[in-house]
């Protein structure tokens, strides 16, 4: 199986279950992992023949623009629009990292994961 990652992708978003957190946001880090075929853009050399990571990335953006009390919710958002516009794609894991979390102490960002495989069914 082959994979696509879009790594470290920086958003600002206003997301959280505090009413501060929807007026002032902070970063969010995401990452994506993907699987799917590959081989035959690895042959042909068109875009056709794979999944452009600049259309994840545009969904990632999207899909964060929109407010969330759960970062888990807006995995999941992620994760069903990429599926449904992607039905090639059998298995997504996805992390988002809230960089500041309003919290006791110095980190550097708390993280909620979430991973999804798909069938031919699904």
């Amino acid at each position: 199986m082959s994979k696509i990652y879009l790594e470290d992708v920086k958003i600002y978003g206003y997301h959280g279950v505090l009413p501060e957190e929807n007026i002032i946001g902070t970063y969010y880090i995401i990452n994506a992992e993907l699987h799917t075929d590959l081989w035959k853009a690895a042959e042909t050399d068109d875009l056709h023949d794979t999944i452009s990571y600049a259309d994840i990335n545009e969904i990632i953006h999207n899909e964060m623009n929109i407010k969330s009390k759960l970062l888990e919710h807006a995995a999941g958002r992620i994760i069903s629009k990429i599926h449904n516009s992607f039905p090639q794609v059998s298995y997504i894991k996805l992390k988002i990292t809230k960089t500041s979390p309003p919290m006791q102490g110095e980190m550097k960002g708390a993280s909620i994961e979430l991973e999804r495989s798909f069938t031919s069914n699904q």
